[in-house]
């Protein structure tokens, strides 16, 4: 894969169509699990707006997707109860659409989010986000990761029209992860993306750009990238 060798990175990269979160998908790179960082957003707010009757998308849930805003995002995890009892719901959005990624409750490093340090696979990504996508009760939060706040749309946000989330934070060593998560249209339908980076540089500037190149070359083989539509209505009955 010539795209390797402009990058100085582990790197990871797995794609695969929307509607068919059982397809296998193409996995480039050797990166495969690590934590979610803020990735996780996306499920915690499909849980925290599920969770509101009707269910709506607060000034929190939209801070937390578009700005990624910590302090937003935890106050969605707190507003589903007890640590234990968020993870369970968050779980509970993920296991619908067959990822069984179990959710973390407990803050691993004191400084992060539980739910941040969730250890989150590329293919569990792609297996999440290729159903959640499609059940229409998701529209409002996927909306919102079309509207991504400019000093975080690289990467996939240099595609137009994507739907994405990013997520980074350090290792224990001050060196950097950053992923993203999303949703490409192509004219032959949605491709579901997952990627990250762990630059030799440990820097976040280097992964953001190294997120840019992928996206680059994504964009220049959108033509064979697996594309698929979702299904006329789900079989849960959501319309």
């Amino acid at each position: 894969m010539s795209l390797a060798k402009t990058l100085n990175a582990q790197v990871g990269i797995a794609i695969a169509p929307a509607g068919r979160p059982d397809a296998e998908p193409i996995l480039l790179g050797p990166w495969r699990n690590g934590p979610a960082w803020s990735t996780i957003k996306v499920p915690l707010i499909i849980a925290g707006h599920r969770a509101v009757e009707p269910p709506t998308i607060t000034g929190a849930m939209s801070a937390a997707i578009t700005q990624s805003d910590n302090d937003a995002a935890e106050s969605v995890w707190q507003s589903l109860g007890p640590p234990a009892a968020a993870a369970t719901q968050v779980q509970a959005v993920l296991a619908e659409t067959g990822d069984p990624t179990v959710v973390q409750s407990e803050k691993i490093r004191p400084q992060f989010s539980a739910f941040g340090q969730t250890e989150w696979s590329l293919t569990n990504q792609l297996r999440f986000l290729s159903a959640a996508v499609c059940d229409t009760r998701n529209d409002a939060v996927f909306n919102l990761m079309g509207q991504i706040s400019a000093d975080q749309s690289w990467g996939l946000g240099q595609i137009s029209g994507a739907r994405y989330k990013g997520g980074w934070g350090p290792s224990l060593s001050g060196a950097y992860l950053v992923r993203q998560i999303g949703v490409i249209s192509t004219d032959r339908g949605l491709v579901v993306v997952a990627a990250a980076t762990e630059p030799q540089s440990g820097s976040f500037t280097d992964g953001t750009a190294d997120l840019n190149r992928i996206a680059a070359w994504l964009q220049a083989h959108t033509n064979v990238l697996p594309a698929g539509t979702c299904p006329a209505s789900d079989p849960e009955g959501h319309h």
